[in-house]
């Protein structure tokens, strides 16, 4: 029977007695009777590697990194192209060329055009640790870009992260496959855009390279499908430096996305909630959910709906004194659904009011997304005011046998930071301004609107989404600063 003995790192012995989590360092020796055997104890590995199925020439190609006592940031990438056939034959097995790029994100030239991409991953530990490499074929070639989209000048503004002072935000509703795939969709919605324009993977294409040349600290998403968050969205822009959060509406399968600049912000807690479920088991509305039973018509529409919202504390990582809530929403869609639009905002600000007084007295609030309400109605008014009367017309927005009156107000001085465009949704039959971002005005000010896309630029396809914009909304950038 050949000798065991373990040697540590130092070539001492290690005696019999001394437990398995101390004796198997990383760097000991084994030896069986002659034989040598290197320990290593839990090697960067790579779990997954992936490439998006859909490759445009001038677009970031952002793999998918899942790994194992390694982090992506110290992972080795090396990407290769396919070999042109000589002579415009089939080329004979295939041979991989290496490309300059060495980083984790890979934007392919028009010069690859029609070749297939290959990556190898290195998991590393950030320690100088390295486990074994994987390696990744992309299932299609690279195709040819769209050429010139809308948010290309939009860039021009954004070129770097904004300073330590500042912050840049963006708010977007990014429309959800589950509601561009439909056959409504296709002949009715959106009958002007070309069926492969509403492709996911294509206009993920879009969205990964519009996002990222935002240089944002601070993205709200909206219509976010939890497969795109998971396997899209957050791989990529977690390579630009953005951490992720997702709050799906559990009856539909999207919901909303809250990234951060991580070198800028940390999270301190997550407070979200669903509208329906937080009015009927949190004491904070008991007084509303008491004067919305007197309206059992509108209390079950808006128990019925699945509308959620997100809510995040960040803390400055240079000053730590520094702290905001981030809020962020998708009220209800219909036309006539202004009274339960309101009813979801009185939930929303009492429960802003306790994150942003109650939890953390004081913090600046800056509250993102689709509210479904132009700058005439009764939700817009409520924001901006801090207060909504009992006769305001929107109580009746379905008809008298659905109206329900109340007062309501709530403390905040917010703003609409990007003002009032004339519409961040265009589409064929409708558009209107419905998105926004409210900041707190007694802490917060405005230091720059990074311009929407002009008029020709979003009909130059008649509306949205279209092969040149990922979706039917537009997303609304702005710079602000703290008072």
């Amino acid at each position: 029977v050949p000798a065991v003995r373990l040697f540590s790192r130092d070539g001492a012995a290690v005696a019999e007695e001394v437990p398995n989590a101390a004796a198997w360092q990383d760097g000991a020796v084994l030896h069986i009777g002659d034989t040598r055997y290197r320990v290593e104890r839990n090697p960067p590995a790579l779990t997954e590697l992936r490439l998006p199925r859909s490759l445009l020439a001038g677009f970031p190609v952002c793999p998918k990194v899942s790994a194992e006592f390694a982090a992506p940031q110290h992972c080795l990438f090396r990407w290769f192209r396919e070999q042109r056939p000589a002579g415009g034959g089939e080329a004979a097995g295939e041979a991989w060329v290496e490309t300059a790029a060495a980083e984790r994100v890979f934007t392919p030239s028009n010069a690859l055009v029609g070749l297939r991409l290959k990556l190898r991953c290195t998991p590393g530990d950030g320690e100088q640790r390295y486990g074994p490499a994987l390696e990744v074929e992309s299932s299609g070639p690279v195709e040819a870009g769209p050429g010139a989209c809308t948010f290309d000048a939009r860039h021009l503004y954004t070129k770097k992260v904004c300073g330590h002072g500042s912050v840049r935000a963006v708010s977007y509703n990014i429309l959800a496959d589950t509601y561009a795939q439909t056959e409504f969709s296709r002949t009715v919605l959106y009958p002007y855009c070309a069926p492969y324009a509403l492709e996911i993977d294509y206009r993920q294409n879009l969205l990964k390279k519009e996002l990222a040349g935002y240089s944002a600290d601070l993205i709200c998403l909206q219509e976010v499908d939890k497969s795109v968050f998971v396997d899209s969205l957050a791989p990529a822009l977690d390579a630009f430096g953005l951490e992720g959060l997702f709050k799906i509406k559990e009856k539909q399968h999207e919901g909303l996305a809250t990234f951060y600049r991580r070198d800028k912000f940390s999270l301190l807690s997550q407070h979200d909630i669903a509208f329906s479920e937080a009015l009927l088991s949190e004491p904070l509305h008991k007084e509303l959910c008491e004067q919305l039973a007197k309206y059992p018509l509108v209390q079950e529409k808006v128990l019925q709906r699945s509308s959620v919202l997100q809510v995040s504390v960040l803390q400055s990582t240079t000053d730590p004194s520094r702290k905001l809530c981030v809020a962020n929403t998708h009220l209800y869609w219909h036309p006539k659904g202004g009274n339960i639009r309101l009813i979801q905002i009185a939930v929303a600000m009492s429960h802003i009011q306790h994150v942003a007084c109650d939890l953390y007295p004081r913090i600046p609030v800056i509250f993102c997304g689709d509210f479904n309400s132009t700058p005439s109605s009764g939700a817009y008014s409520f924001i901006s005011s801090g207060g909504i009367a009992e006769d305001h017309e929107d109580w009746v927005s379905n008809g008298e046998e659905e109206r329900c009156s109340m007062s309501l107000s709530h403390p905040f001085k917010l703003l609409s930071a990007c003002g009032e465009p004339a519409y961040t949704n265009y589409v064929g039959g409708f558009h209107g301004c419905l998105d926004y971002i409210f900041i707190d005005r007694n802490a917060l000010e405005v230091e720059q609107v990074i311009p929407l896309p002009s008029h020709e630029e979003i009909t130059t396809h008649q509306a949205l989404p279209s092969v040149s914009h990922p979706s039917d909304h537009i997303a609304l950038v702005c710079d602000l600063k703290w008072k």
